[in-house]
């Protein structure tokens, strides 16, 4: 037991050491010399440990380029936090169990660590919190993940979330922190009292977490750590120009070699960047040129977007569903999992969107509209399949996922919630040519496809059969056929949307299961004439 005051300060996400308030709070002491401070960090099995049964590599919760990109992110902190005289502390099990065994064996007189609003560490820090102050021990759990804390918002709008950006904006005004200069650096840390009977390990590599060596033809080119983080955030803002005219949802989404957006959101995801730092350099930027782009278009404007879906994320209940989700419409999705799977694998016989997911699963990371087609084409587009099956591909693919963003967007793409202009459907065939008509994106990452003329390289299944032997490319051998007719798929979504907003408007939103199917079987049975007409036009044909 270590004698003196301990401070535990628990790293989840805010891997950095720039503006981290919980940190700076921790290294706080009456006297400097008895004060020991404990940066800690729980390998969550939940999280970290190896699934077999998974479709990709990785735990049953996150793919392991996210993993690495963690593991990269923990051994970058405990490098700076050795530059400041201390290291970071790894131990291993279920975080609340590790944590109070810490507190106890380490006479801890201090808890600290970031605020967060996701429902999985909600639920940690209640158990956590209740035997810190049944202890006696000091809490200090800061807001500095998001540019607002999504309570006050909610609490300035009467219990209620905002449910438009507009109204959030309206809310939200500027942060109250921004009126005083924020804490990047940190001239020195307390030392690392004496660990006692507590299991610590360095930061752990994916083969001693359990994973095989990946046999991957190409890895994802983002590193993580708060080192890298700050080199991309200067790298993009040296381009004061690029920064300033910066316009969602314009950029090309088929720009791969050099990105056509920051990709600091893998770096925000883990707080291995503040945002709130972000956001001061921008402002600060802001006030230099002559024009600029404004919310919500701009640079600014993503980080609140941001925090716009944190904020209604942390206000309404059931967010990452269907059912019981009040702002979500009830639609009744087909459960094809044939569907599922071949959009999964890249196998839908459309190349544009096929890319779009090799890349996903390579990288980890792929630019905003290229994420809107697929999703769009996966649900109200194409394929008709629930927003949470392809939610749950992305929240495990994806570097950057975000609980509280990717469950958003989804439920936007899909036009469950937030959007709900149906008819408004991305083409799998023409809006990546828009950007790129050589198809040079597809034949990055489709390389079946590397010889297929230009005029075919988007809908090879017109491809005549002495261009696909030259293109040593026969489509339904070497590449599949389409899933589906683009055409009467789309517009049959649209009908099914019609009908599922129809009876939301009719019942108020409170549309039972029961009325779910009803809908369901409706839709079939209008189907089985149009099919049959079709096949009797072919016979007379």
């Amino acid at each position: 037991m270590s004698s003196g005051s301990g401070s535990l300060m628990w790293f989840r996400k805010g891997l950095r050491i720039h503006d981290n308030p919980a940190l700076e709070y921790a290294s706080k002491g009456s006297n400097f010399l008895s004060n020991f401070l404990y940066p800690v960090f729980v390998v969550d099995p939940h999280y970290m440990k190896p699934d077999p049964e998974a479709f990709s590599p990785g735990s049953s919760k996150a793919g392991l380029n996210r993993i690495q990109f963690l593991l990269e992110s923990l051994r970058d902190l405990d490098l700076n936090l050795k530059r400041l005289g201390s290291r970071l502390l790894v131990l291993k099990g279920e975080p609340s169990e590790v944590l109070i065994r810490c507190l106890k064996e380490w006479d801890v007189k201090k808890l600290c660590f970031e605020y967060d609003t996701e429902p999985y560490y909600q639920a940690l820090d209640v158990k956590v919190k209740s035997h810190a102050s049944t202890a006696g021990i000091e809490i200090y759990s800061p807001v500095s993940h998001t540019l607002f804390n999504p309570a006050d918002i909610i609490r300035k709008n009467g219990g209620k979330p905002p449910l438009s950006y507009q109204s959030f904006l309206k809310l939200a005004g500027e942060p109250s922190w921004a009126s005083s200069p924020l804490s990047i650096t940190l001239s020195s840390l307390p030392p690392v009292g004496n660990t006692g009977n507590c299991n610590i390990s360095e930061v752990p590599t994916v083969e001693e977490l359990g994973y095989e060596e990946t046999q991957q033809d190409e890895l994802s080119p983002f590193r993580g750590g708060e080192t890298e983080a700050l080199k991309r955030l200067r790298e993009s803002i040296e381009n004061k120009e690029w920064v300033a005219k910066f316009e969602k949802p314009k950029g090309d989404p088929s720009a791969f070699l050099k990105p056509a957006t920051t990709v600091l959101s893998p770096y925000l995801k883990f707080g291995c960047l503040s945002s709130r730092y972000f956001y001061i350099c921008l402002k600060d930027l802001y006030k230099n040129v002559k024009t600029h782009t404004v919310p919500p278009v701009s640079l600014a404007g993503q980080l609140l977007w941001r925090d716009f879906f944190y904020t209604v994320a942390f206000g309404t209940p059931s967010f990452d569903r269907m059912r019981g989700n009040k702002i979500c419409k009830q639609i009744p999705w087909n459960d094809d999992d044939e569907l599922l799977v071949a959009w999964r694998e890249a196998r839908t016989g459309f190349p544009w969107i096929d890319a779009i997911m090799t890349q996903l699963r390579m990288w980890g990371w792929m630019h905003h509209l290229a994420r809107h087609c697929v999703a769009c084409f996966l649900t109200r587009g194409d394929l008709f399949v629930h927003w949470e099956k392809g939610r749950d591909v992305f929240e495990r693919l994806l570097i950057d996922s975000d609980w509280a963003i990717n469950n958003g967007n989804w439920l936007w793409l899909s036009c469950s919630s937030f959007f709900y202009q149906y008819n408004r459907i991305y083409s799998p065939i023409s809006f990546g040519k828009k950007y790129d008509p050589n198809g040079d994106y597809i034949r990055h990452f489709l390389p079946v496809l590397k010889d297929m003329p230009k005029e075919y390289i988007y809908e090879p299944w017109t491809a005549p059969l002495s261009i696909q032997n030259k293109a040593k490319c026969i489509i339904g051998r070497d590449y599949p056929k389409p899933v589906v007719a683009h055409d009467s798929a789309s517009k049959d979504c649209r009908r099914r949307m019609a009908e599922a907003y129809a009876l939301n408007q009719k019942m108020s939103g409170m549309v039972s299961a029961e009325d779910l199917r009803n809908l369901r079987r409706k839709l079939e049975e209008d189907k089985k004439p149009e099919v049959e007409n079709k096949r009797q036009r072919k016979l007379i044909g």
